[in-house]
Formats: structure tokens, C-alpha cells, sequence
């Protein structure tokens, strides 16, 4: 077994994830306490009793996910895992690759709650609220949907922003541009074309604002090589070196989530297991609808840890 262990992104939060995982591991309540600390703010209330509208806002569900991937992978560890010697690869769809380089030991846990809190907030800064937008089209290839985008660009800048796999598409700009683009995505035989219920254009060049910001966040943090590779989000192949790592950390506030295609580079070259650490079963779902090479399974629960070893010592 070949093991790619894998972070999700924003969406997965829920109120109250990760509750069982610092109830019953030290390690665990650790992390928590570490990002409490970092932000100078009880965030970790936020996490596990809500409200739900306050864990949802981009800057507190960023380093929020990250400290529940983060207080899975410490009580895996209690539990005898460690990512240099059980796993090949690392990656996280799009907060998530912050997450993933928090596991491979680029950034420390406080660091990486201030540089998501530094993102939540440079994302959502970046664009006044109501002039941007995303949409997810599903039913068409990604040549058709940038072929649209380009049509469209008159009205303003838009283009794929995720390429998640299973023929979805989300694309992400300007908000009439989006709104034409969903439009004539239905006319050209879409399934669905459907507006997401987002708070700005992530991953489009809408945010080059908080790409410049990131850029500054990030020269000045202290980052070691990751324990294993990164398959990044913007290339789709592995990273080994943190001043690689940083540069694509930049691109990716704009750039596209490869996904689809990482996730098939993976079972391309040798990764049999994706294990997704945190909250949610999203990125389970959508590798399986990319390939039939990947037996997936998550780990967000006391349980998971045990049959994650379980089935990882057998």
C-alpha cells in the first residue's frame, strides 16, 4: 500500500468537528490551543459550539479546518503514524494545501493560523462584496468551459478556478462575466450551471490583492522542506523545496485548484490509498468519481484514527 494522505478545503467546516478528537487526545486539544494562541481570540469556541454563520466567514473557516486536519494527524501520531515513514505524498484543495504543509512540517501550527488568518481575510478584502462570483458547471469538458470564459471576458475577468474531477468545473470572477458564463454554459448542454453561495471570486485574478498580501505573509515566515512531497494545486506534480513551495503558495490565491489532475498523478505514480485528514468526506467522494485506482478513506474521529492504524500496521 502506497499511501497520499490529503487535506480538505473550504466547505468541509461544520460546528462542533473535532470535538471527539481534543475530548480524547491531548495532542489534540494541543493544536487547538496552539491556533487559539495564534490569533489571540478563542476560535476554537467558534469551532465546536458555533454559531454556524460566524465558523463559515473565509477568515475564521481557514485556520478553523487546518486546526481540525492538524488535531487528526497529532492523535494519528499518538497512535504510532508518522507521515515521513507511512506516506509518499501530501496534498490539500486549496486552504488545504496550508494544512498539508503544516503536517510535512513546513510550518509550524501557529504559523500556519496567522498565515490562513492573513488569507481569510486578504481574500475577502480583496473584492468589494457583490462584485464578484463563482459558479459550478458540471456536464462539460474543461476546454468548453475556458472557451466560454474567454467569451465572456468582455464583461470581465473569469476562469476555472477548480477543476475538482467527475466533470465539475467551478469558475470564478467578475460577477456579471459569471453570471453570462453560467448562462451560455446551460445553452451549450451543461447539466447544471448553478451560482455558489460564496463571499468573493477565490482562485481568480480578481484576488491578485491578496496574492500580494500572501506574498508578504509568507517572505516573512519561517519554512523548513516538507517530510514528503506536496502535489501542488497550480502544477499538478510534486513540490520537495520550501522556496518552491512558497512562490506556488502566491500563484494559488489566483490560479487554478488542479485537483482532478493531482489526484490522477497520484494514482499514476504508484499511490494506491488517499487518506483525507479532517473534517467532512469530500475529497473521498470526489477522487472516486476521478479514478477507480484510489481505495479512499477519511479520518476526522477517535474511531478513524484506530482503523486508520489498524488497517496501516496490518
Amino acid at each position: 500500500m502506497t499511501l497520499a494522505v490529503v487535506f480538505p478545503g473550504q466547505g468541509s467546516q461544520s460546528v462542533g468537528m473535532g470535538q471527539a478528537l481534543v475530548e480524547a487526545s491531548p495532542a489534540a486539544k494541543s493544536v487547538f490551543d496552539e491556533v487559539d494562541e495564534a490569533l489571540g481570540e478563542k476560535l476554537s469556541a467558534i469551532i465546536l459550539n458555533g454559531p454556524e454563520d460566524t465558523l463559515t466567514l473565509t477568515a475564521n473557516a481557514q485556520p478553523a479546518l487546518m486546526a481540525v486536519s492538524m488535531a487528526a494527524i497529532r492523535m494519528l501520531e499518538e497512535n504510532g503514524f508518522s507521515l515521513e515513514q507511512h506516506a509518499s505524498h501530501v496534498a490539500g484543495h486549496s486552504l488545504g494545501e496550508y494544512s498539508a504543509l503544516c503536517a510535512a512540517g513546513t510550518f509550524s501550527v501557529y504559523d500556519t493560523a496567522r498565515l490562513l488568518r492573513i488569507r481569510g481575510n486578504a481574500m475577502q478584502a480583496a473584492v468589494p462584496v457583490g462584485e464578484g462570483a463563482m459558479a459550478a458547471i458540471i456536464g462539460l469538458d474543461d476546454e468548453t468551459v475556458n472557451a466560454i470564459c474567454t467569451e465572456v471576458s468582455g464583461d470581465g475577468p473569469c476562469q476555472v478556478a477548480n477543476d475538482n474531477g467527475g466533470g465539475q468545473l467551478v469558475i470564478s470572477g467578475a460577477k456579471s462575466a459569471v453570471e453570462r458564463a453560467a448562462s451560455l454554459a446551460s445553452e451549450k448542454g451543461a447539466k447544471r450551471a448553478l451560482l455558489l453561495p460564496v463571499s468573493a471570486p477565490f482562485h481568480s485574478a480578481m484576488m491578485t490583492p491578496a496574492a500580494e498580501a500572501m506574498q508578504e505573509a509568507l517572505a516573512n515566515v519561517s519554512m523548513n522542506d516538507p517530510v514528503v512531497p506536496l502535489v501542488a494545486n497550480v502544477l499538478a506534480s510534486p513540490v520537495t523545496q520550501a522556496d518552491e513551495i512558497r512562490k506556488r503558495l502566491v500563484e494559488q490565491v489566483t490560479g487554478q485548484v488542479r485537483w482532478r489532475e493531482s489526484v490522477e498523478w497520484m494514482a499514476a505514480n504508484g499511490v494506491t490509498n488517499l487518506m483525507e485528514v479532517g473534517s467532512g468526506k469530500v475529497l473521498c467522494g470526489l477522487a472516486r468519481r476521478i479514478t477507480r485506482d484510489l481505495s479512499t478513506s477519511n479520518v476526522a474521529t477517535p474511531d478513524d484514527v484506530s482503523a486508520a492504524m489498524e488497517k496501516l500496521t496490518s
